[in-house]
């Protein structure tokens, strides 16, 4: 195993990113853990941030720890391995505790338990697994850099052609993809350019862009489009949803208002905010 980890980590400059994953799977461990044990009012946990009326979201904290390790990596010496790796340590805590509240920043508003929080724990892994892929030697459209597809061809003008007319395809067939509303489908792509082209191709999803602007004028297309929504996506999400409540927590609260937001906290409820920054609002429910 350490063999394995020095040929394939260290020897390769992946240090900085395998620092950055495992700080990025630890961080939003810990964040979930303790929101969980808030939310619950674990009487010895400390509970949120507070300072005087406001509740400080982690994501703040996130904030800081990417701008410090942001800087920090772009200052470190190049040589400087160690560094760098701490640095990108730093990153990745920060990028888990600002994506734990991404759906918080998607919505701007309260968000955390309700079911668009999803969103969030979504974010988290899709990071997570792409961060994966890279360490585990993958790279986007397959090699490294563009120069890598020229190599590969003869240097002619008509195959420097070729390949950029490629490139140009891959990005037509990825925009598709994503106005199709598959957002996994494109991270995938990512990885494996022929997920381009089954992503393309398919029906889109009815919410999306795609849909909206070309299914209005062909409702046979949309009720296929709807009725491949139900019988194929919806069971999948409801079982990665079952999946998320159990590692992360139940997201089951209605989203707060803005004027629920502004509204003083009653005199029974109890002092201690929930995590996703309800302050003063007492929980009736324990994960």
């Amino acid at each position: 195993m350490s063999g394995w980890f020095h040929q394939q980590i260290v020897h390769t400059g992946r240090l900085p990113l395998f620092c950055f994953f495992v700080a990025l799977v630890l961080g939003f461990g810990f964040i979930r853990l303790s929101v969980r044990l808030v939310r619950a009012r674990v009487g010895w946990w400390p509970g949120n941030v507070v300072a005087g009326d406001v509740h400080v979201h982690h994501m703040v904290f996130g904030v800081v720890f990417m701008g410090v390790g942001g800087v920090a990596g772009l200052a470190a010496p190049w040589y400087s391995l160690g560094w760098r790796s701490g640095a990108a340590a730093l990153f990745g805590l920060g990028t888990a505790l600002v994506l734990d509240e991404f759906a918080l920043i998607l919505h701007l508003r309260d968000v955390y338990w309700s079911n668009e929080g999803r969103v969030s724990v979504d974010a988290v892994f899709a990071a997570a697994g792409v961060t994966a892929l890279l360490l585990l030697g993958f790279s986007p459209v397959g090699v490294s850099n563009g120069p890598g597809y020229q190599r590969l061809l003869p240097g002619t003008p008509a195959a420097v052609a070729t390949l950029h007319l490629a490139a140009v395809a891959l990005f037509a067939l990825a925009s598709i993809t994503l106005l199709k509303g598959k957002i996994w489908t494109g991270l995938l792509g990512l990885f494996v350019p022929v997920v381009f082209i089954v992503g393309a191709a398919r029906l889109a999803r009815p919410g999306s862009p795609w849909a909206r602007w070309r299914y209005a004028g062909r409702p046979g297309r949309l009720a296929r489009a709807e009725r491949r929504e139900r019988q194929v996506r919806e069971p999948v999400i409801r079982a990665k949803s079952r999946i998320q409540d159990v590692l992360t927590g139940r997201h089951d609260q209605p989203a707060r208002t803005a004027r629920e937001r502004q509204a003083p906290p009653a005199a029974s409820t109890v002092a201690l905010a929930d995590p996703g920054g309800q302050a003063g609002e007492a929980l009736d429910d324990a994960v």
